[in-house]
């Protein structure tokens, strides 16, 4: 079953017309999430996001999505797709109407899936850095979609490379993310994070990281820094909405680990 603007469908009845400007102008967004025990992980967090998305897009969010009603019915969703104890929820957002580059309206129409799903593993990371491509800062490098294609690239990459993910960098070779999580490092009880105008997108779990620290009383910086000042970290990891992972090597060089430092995080974070 989907949730099509607040209907609940058969994927088989799904009808999306050619003018369809997610199809033509990848004129949207969307969120992944997590469900887990019958809850929407960083719900609120999630919510935000998708609000400070459509404010750069000047989209106009439907009335389900900015009263809270919509939680409801992702639940029940999840609940129809035998996904409420643990599934992944992708929540596509665009805008309505048609026309060409001059839209016609600035209504959002949106679509919700979810999958059941297995947790993710806890394995360390064996790591490369992204030759590719490189982030682009803009108003809409904090949110995901606009630059989507970045990242299949990436991807591409990693895997014609055979690692488990890849350190993206910007123009000015400094890190930014990894390709589908962000990327933090320890130093002398200091924990560090690419600022958000590497072009990183802002990451639910990320913020999350950064609360827990501040409120533990670790000191956090986010910063500009190269491939090589990562190797002398205490311990570096990636996360996002499935989970944090440690990351073992990068670019075949061995890094330190602190698994007991990740395993207090995963802890407070509910993971």
């Amino acid at each position: 079953m989907l949730l099509y603007n607040s209907q609940l469908i058969p994927e088989a009845e799904l009808r999306l017309t050619l003018t369809n400007r997610a199809f033509q102008f990848n004129d949207g967004f969307f969120e992944t999430a997590i469900v887990a025990d019958e809850k929407l992980r960083f719900w609120n967090d999630h919510v935000a996001r998708m609000q400070a998305a459509a404010k750069a897009l000047k989209l106009a969010l439907p009335q389900t999505i900015v009263s809270g009603e919509l939680e409801t019915q992702l639940l029940e969703l999840a609940k129809q797709n035998n996904a409420a104890n643990y599934g992944r929820l992708k929540l596509k957002l665009w805008r309505g109407g048609g026309g060409l580059y001059t839209p016609e309206t600035d209504q959002a129409d949106w679509l919700a899936t979810i999958v059941p799903a297995t947790q993710a593993t806890t394995t360390p990371l064996h790591i490369g850095t992204c030759e590719t491509i490189t982030t682009n800062y803009s108003p809409f490098s904090f949110f995901k979609g606009p630059n989507a294609l970045l990242y299949v690239m990436a991807g591409i990459e990693k895997k014609e490379k055979g690692f488990d993910d890849m350190i993206l960098l910007n123009r000015q070779q400094q890190v930014s993310e990894l390709i589908s999580s962000n990327i933090f490092w320890l130093k002398n009880n200091v924990l560090f994070t690419p600022a958000l105008d590497t072009g990183c997108v802002q990451g639910i779990v990320g913020q999350n990281v950064l609360r827990w620290a501040k409120q533990t009383g670790i000191k956090t910086k986010e910063v500009y820094f190269d491939v090589a000042s990562l190797l002398k970290a205490d311990a570096i990891f990636s996360c996002n909405v499935t989970g944090i992972r440690s990351i073992a090597t990068i670019n075949g060089t061995s890094v330190r680990i602190d698994e007991d430092f990740i395993q207090q995080l995963r802890e407070a974070l509910q993971f």
